[in-house]
Order: structure tokens, then sequence, then C-alpha cells
């Protein structure tokens, strides 16, 4: 099955270039790297995107291994694995061997396993098994992240020596992480890191630990990338080193993966977020099936927990006989809950994230939200008061024009019929409805606040404390609330 193509508007440099592309492929194939030399590989990559399937394995092969791999790693994965599966494992073998450490193991994780291995016993000996080491790391962890190209000198080196150093490993082919050097020890261990500009402005005849910072902002190779994140973001790094127990650097995670990973991380956040498992492909690349299975479990559960509401309703069906206006207010008691539970809900599993706040904060968070789901709940209960005041005059006066204006003749079915409060109750359902709001904000607003503390100290992902579970949580409870008011104002 082809890849979607997208609209060609999303990309207009691709669209642009497209024809030319085409004409080339056709006319004179081998001037396309000449032609196409100076044109960013994003770009490139938005001109492999819009061509035929056929016209796709032409093009890379016109680009030659080291330019069509700088395309691949910009091309949308989807595309990118369907093409890799489909020609040899020598030739794709030829192509991921080209890119950067990090960017081959992430294509190779795409691929069908079997496959994966038969490009990966075609790689050279040295770069199969820097690959391994990668492919062994959890993909969102930051050894999984990490890129094994970065530079390192002996902090007992000259400026001089450095310099040449570095100059041999630049021409030598890509290192990708050529912002920061770091400087290790006799043993290897990392203990300094200074910038490519610090280096070149050094003074002639230093020694690179007199110009090193010898505090250097690292992680360990099981850190989540939400740590990793954190870590560049505090200290602005545009890369973070990837270091062992033992202190020997291991790679270097540069911002753009981080960006990239992020992305991700707030996709599947805000998938969950929805009441659903997080998709983990492209919208529009995922299959109608498993679309299905993504979404089915959860809605089904959250189903089920709605159930309870009619069983809430029907424990209450005598009240509600009683005073059918009862009914009037539940869609208003109900969904109030289920958005002050919402909210706090949100506002926890963002600090979570941002670690604003963390698991021990869970009190000082408790005493701040029912004060504010108190307060919250006092406003909507003073609009809902008035509310209601106004409503049940307007019906008096409706009533009063009807018969008094337009005689007794009139027919006033539909007015016995509404469920208008008697006289002098009207009062009571007021404030048994403010009464509930108060009580039904405090609560959803605490619930709301606390669950995404009960899941991180379950040891799972906060976003699954979404909204939708919190509203049909609060939903059930918040009849309860309501009707047992409604029992000692309403009803007594």
């Amino acid at each position: 099955m082809a890849p979607p193509q997208r609209n060609p508007e999303e990309r207009p440099v691709g669209a642009l270039l497209a024809p030319d592309i085409v004409a080339l492929l056709e006319e004179s194939p081998a001037d396309i790297a000449t032609e196409t030399e100076e044109i960013h590989p994003a770009d490139l990559a938005d001109v492999a995107e819009l061509l035929e399937k056929d016209q796709l394995q032409a093009f890379l092969t016109a680009l030659g291994p080291a330019r069509a791999a700088d395309v691949l790693e910009y091309l949308d994965e989807e595309l990118r694995t369907e093409f890799l599966e489909a020609i040899t494992p020598r030739q794709a073998a030829e192509l991921v061997s080209e890119m950067t450490p990090d960017d081959r193991a992430d294509t190779l994780e795409e691929i069908d396993e079997e496959h994966a291995e038969e490009i990966l016993s075609e790689i050279p000996a040295e770069a199969r098994q820097e690959t391994e080491k990668l492919l062994s790391y959890e993909p969102d962890s930051a050894g999984g992240l990490m890129t094994t190209e970065f530079v390192s000198v002996a902090a007992d080196m000259t400026v001089e020596a450095a310099l040449d150093n570095v100059r041999a490993v630049a021409r030598g082919g890509k290192k990708e992480a050529m912002h920061a050097i770091y400087t290790t020890d006799v043993q290897g261990r990392v203990v300094g890191v200074m910038s490519l500009r610090e280096l070149l402005a050094a003074p002639t005849g230093a020694r690179i630990s007199e110009i090193a910072w010898t505090e250097v902002v690292s992680v360990s190779p099981g850190a989540d990338r939400e740590e990793v994140a954190r870590v560049i973001a505090n200290y602005d790094l545009v890369a973070v080193p990837v270091v062992s127990e033992s202190g020997h650097i291991m790679g270097v995670i540069t911002v753009d993966d981080v960006i990239d990973a992020m992305q991700e991380e707030q996709t599947e956040d805000v998938q969950k977020l929805g009441g659903m498992e997080a998709l983990d492909e492209p919208y529009s690349t995922i299959s109608f099936w498993r679309m299905i299975k993504k979404r089915a479990g959860w809605l089904s559960a959250l189903f089920l927990g709605e159930m309870l509401t009619a069983t809430a309703l029907g424990a209450y069906q005598k009240e509600i006989d009683k005073q059918t206006v009862l009914a009037l207010f539940l869609p208003l008691i109900i969904s109030s809950g289920g958005n002050s539970g919402s909210q706090g809900t949100s506002l926890l599993i963002r600090a979570l994230a941002l670690r604003e706040v963390s698991v021990p904060d869970w009190w000082r968070v408790a005493r701040k939200e029912i004060a504010t789901g108190l307060t919250l709940g006092i406003i909507l209960a003073i609009i809902g008061f008035v509310r209601i005041e106004l409503w049940q005059a307007m019906a008096d006066h409706h009533w009063t024009f009807l018969t008094f204006q337009l005689g007794h003749d009139y027919d006033t079915t539909y007015l016995n019929n509404l469920p208008v409060v008697h006289a002098g109750q009207h009062f009571l359902l007021a404030l048994t409805v403010a009464v509930s709001l108060v009580g039904v904000v405090a609560f959803g607003t605490l619930v709301g606040s606390m669950l995404p503390f009960v899941f991180r100290g379950l040891g799972f992902d906060p976003a699954s404390a979404s909204a939708p579970f919190i509203a049909t949580f609060v939903d059930v409870t918040g009849l309860i609330i309501y009707f047992n008011v409604a029992l000692h104002i309403l009803l007594r």
C-alpha cells in the first residue's frame, strides 16, 4: 500500500522543485546530484515525498549514497520504511551506513525486525557494533536518543594540539555534535567541556585543562526523554553528554533530537488526555483497525463507568418523582463537576511534567485546590442561584400574562405541565442547586488535582488520568452530592 500523499501546499519548495526533478530524471538523471547540491536535504525530502514510487528510487539513486542518506533522515517515516524494505538489504545498508548513528538506529527501529537484521549484517563491523549498542537502549531513553559522534580531547593537550585533533576529526567525516568539545583525563573519564569558539579564542600555548569548564552537566543512559529535555532547557544547552556510571562519555544528545522526542511526548499526552491510547504513529497513516483498537478500549471503559450514572439516578428515582424539577439541573451539576475536575487534572499533569511539583507536594497542592475549588464553587453557586430566581420570576410572569391577558378560555395544559416549583419553594430549589455546586465543584477540583499524583505514585503516566476519566468519576459522585443536598434542603 502506497503512503498517502500530503497536500503540495504544505511544502511549497518541494512543489516548486518537483517538476524540474521529474524532468531531470527522464532526460538526464546523471545531472541530478550536481543540480541539487545547494538544496537543503529537508527540501529534497519534500520533493521525494511528492514523487511516484519508481521515481523515488531513481531519484535517491541519482543523488548518491551519502546525499541520499541525508534526504532519508528528513523523509516521512512511513515512506522511508516502505522504501528501505522494498530494496535489497545490501542497497539499504549502503544508505543507512551513511546516516548519523542515532538516525541509523531510529531508522532500523522502524523497519520489520527480520529485514532490519539483514540490513545490519551488511553494515561494516564498526558501524554495526555501534548501531547494535544504540538499539539495545529504550527508544525514549537518553541512550536511545544519543549519537556516538562527538568530539573529545585529552585535558593535558595544548590548544594547538587540540585544534589539530578537532580539524582531523571534522575532515574525517560526519560529526553531528561539533557544538561542544569534551575533555577527558588519562582514564578517559569526562572532566570538562568547552565550546568550539572558546577553543579557537584560547591563548597560544595554553593547556585545555586551563580553559575548559569543569562543571559538566550530563545525564545517564537510562534517563528518560523528559529528564533530558529538562536538563537542556534548565542549562540552555545545545547538546548534553550521556555519561556512564564510571564517568566515561558514551554519546551526546543534541537539541534537535530532544525537540523531536518532546513532540512525540506531547502528542502522546494530548491523545491520552482525550481518553485513548497513544497512536504511536501518524494519524494519516494508521490503519482503520489499529485506530479502533487504540480507541475502543478506553471508550468502553468510560462507557461502563458512565453506566454508574444510571445506577445513581435509579437510586434517587423517588426523589425525582417528588420533585421532577430536580432533573432539569442534572446536566448543570454533573458538567460543572467534570469541567472543574478537568481543569485540575490538566494543570497538575503539566506541572508534574515540568517538575514544578512532585509527588511529595501532594498535600500542599491539595490544600491549594480545596480553597480554589470552594471559591470556584461559590462563584458558580451565585450565578446558578440568581439564574433560578430569575427563571422562576419569568415563569410566574408568563403564567400571569397568559391567564389574565388571553382569558380563561386559553388552553393552559402546556403551562400546567411545566415543572415549575410550587410557590415558596423556588428559593429552596435555588439554594439546593447553589449548595450542590459548591460541593461538586470543590470535590471535582480536588479529585482532578490528586489523581495525577496517584498515577505518578503507582508508576503510570499521569496523562492517563485523562479529562474523560475524571468527568466519568465526578459525574457519579456529583449526582450523589446533588440528591443528598436536595434531601436535606428541598425534600425534608
